[in-house]
């Protein structure tokens, strides 16, 4: 297979530059993300998006508050329908477990859903290493696995490569006759991955929502892969975040609403894949074995450090597709499994390894879009706000950053500070736009990274406090005028 020239250990500022120096990357975000999120306001307004919203929202909180009791129902039920549990506390953990569970069953091949948590964990790295031959089901994972990439989006994973560049590698890596023809692409992948379905000893997924009641795990997907992995193969293993709760079956019918319509504008999804068991005597089909990895990798301590609300996304990837810093950088620059404003926040907290892990949160123009997109209502730019306070709290800012903002602070503690800092203001970028024509473009020192890419803008020479008490005085003479 291909290998990745996509540098993940490099410094951060080096993968943002990298991403805006690629203009293929930008075509391809701008197709992606615009029909995304143009799809999901479609969706969401066919139904009363608001009362959808608060609903999810009200459903996750309560399993936030109740997720040591609703970890044990969905436990006591899995294992009541015939199925086996096991808990794990970090990355290495599941990755261990999942090699016993292989040896044990004699699996040579293993086949795999969509599946962002075992991205998180490097599982297929792992497998690789004990033997076994791991084939991604899903199309946009099985066109990365080719490339030798990691995903760059929680719900488009192949989003930052072009139709022409997924033709250029289906013909090299699979010998498809050259063409431009999505079904004719499609075809080929369809039959490749058939046969390794066939052929396939274990099969693994993640969950989007596992239902505490019954012991239900439930994958939502839009292509046959899923139902495949989870019922041809001897051996069935589910990877869920411990989060990836939902308490009754009413509820996941609910957060599936939210899912399909945020995730892709669909009213629902094509496929909604729920496991609950090994098959029984008698029936035809399903696995032989069927466990559940229940990981924590950190989340624990997010709800410890109080970002516990991170863990109530549903994964839809809504507010990456409205992020004007994910549109215009794409989600490899992140460095992180998860990219974007969840990304971001989700992040420094769970144990991954990130280079620059700590810049994520600057990774944000804090505008707002991320917490209106989210059918959770997560409060992302707060959450952002705070990572960068503990950020500065454990001295990680540059001394650039804390240098401006204890100087912005200084002067904001004084009204005539502020209002000489105003009138230098003004004057300085007017004596800069009078020698360059008018319009900024070149600021000097750290200014210079804004007038490299876009002009600065021009100061008021005067400023409103001066204006409105010049307007008060007028007004004041014309009124005395008048009364005499």
């Amino acid at each position: 297979m291909a290998t990745s020239t996509i540098d993940l250990t490099l410094p951060y500022k080096a993968r943002v530059k990298g991403a805006l120096n690629n203009k293929h990357l930008r075509i391809a975000l701008d197709r992606a993300t615009g029909r995304m999120a143009g799809q999901r306001v479609a969706a969401m307004t066919a139904v009363d998006s608001q009362l959808l919203r608060s609903q999810t929202r009200q459903m996750k909180e309560y399993v936030m508050r109740h997720l040591p009791d609703l970890l044990e129902q969905l436990e006591t039920n899995v294992m009541a329908n015939g199925g086996q549990v096991h808990w794990a506390q970090e990355a290495v953990d599941v990755q261990r477990v999942i090699v016993e569970i292989a040896r044990k069953a004699n699996v040579q091949k293993v086949v795999k859903s969509k599946s962002m948590v075992s991205e998180e964990i490097h599982l297929n790295q792992a497998l690789q290493q004990a033997g076994m031959r791991v084939v991604e089901t899903d199309l946009g994972e099985y066109i990365i696995q080719l490339a030798g990439e990691p995903p760059s989006h929680i719900v488009a994973p192949v989003l930052h490569r072009r139709l022409e560049d997924i033709a250029d590698l289906f013909q090299r890596e699979l010998d498809m006759p050259p063409t431009l023809d999505p079904q004719v692409i499609c075809g080929v992948a369809r039959s490749s991955l058939r046969k390794e379905f066939l052929s396939a000893d274990m099969g693994i997924s993640g969950c989007n929502f596992a239902i505490a009641e019954t012991g239900t795990c439930c994958i939502v997907t839009n292509e046959g892969h899923g139902r495949m992995t989870s019922s041809m193969p001897r051996v069935y293993v589910v990877v869920m975040g411990i989060e990836k709760l939902v308490p009754t079956v009413e509820d996941a019918f609910l957060q599936y609403q939210a899912l399909c319509r945020s995730a892709v504008g669909q009213q629902c999804s094509v496929y909604l894949s729920m496991t609950s068991g090994p098959r029984k005597a008698g029936e035809v089909d399903g696995p032989e074995e069927f466990h559940v990895i229940l990981l924590d990798n950190g989340r624990l301590d997010m709800l410890a450090r109080g970002y516990g609300e991170a863990l109530c996304c549903i994964r839809c990837g809504a507010c990456l597709n409205v992020c004007p810093v994910f549109r215009e950088i794409g989600g490899h620059a992140y460095g992180s499994t998860y990219s974007g404003p969840i990304g971001a926040v989700i992040s420094p907290s769970l144990h991954l390894e990130v280079t620059d892990v700590n810049r994520l949160p600057y990774a944000s123009t804090l505008c707002g879009a991320c917490r209106d997109a989210c059918p959770v209502q997560i409060d992302l730019p707060r959450m952002l706000v705070e990572l960068r306070r503990d950020a500065v709290k454990a001295k990680d800012a540059t001394v650039f950053d804390r240098t401006a903002i204890q100087g912005f602070a200084y002067t904001m503690q004084s009204r005539l500070r502020y209002e000489a800092a105003g009138k230098m203001a003004g004057l300085g970028t007017s004596l800069l736009a009078g020698l360059s024509g008018g319009t900024i473009r070149f600021m000097p020192g750290p200014l210079a990274a804004w007038t490299d890419s876009r002009d600065f803008p021009r100061f008021a020479p005067r400023s409103f406090r001066a204006q409105w008490a010049e307007r008060t005085r007028g007004r004041k003479e014309i009124r005395g005028e008048t009364l005499k």
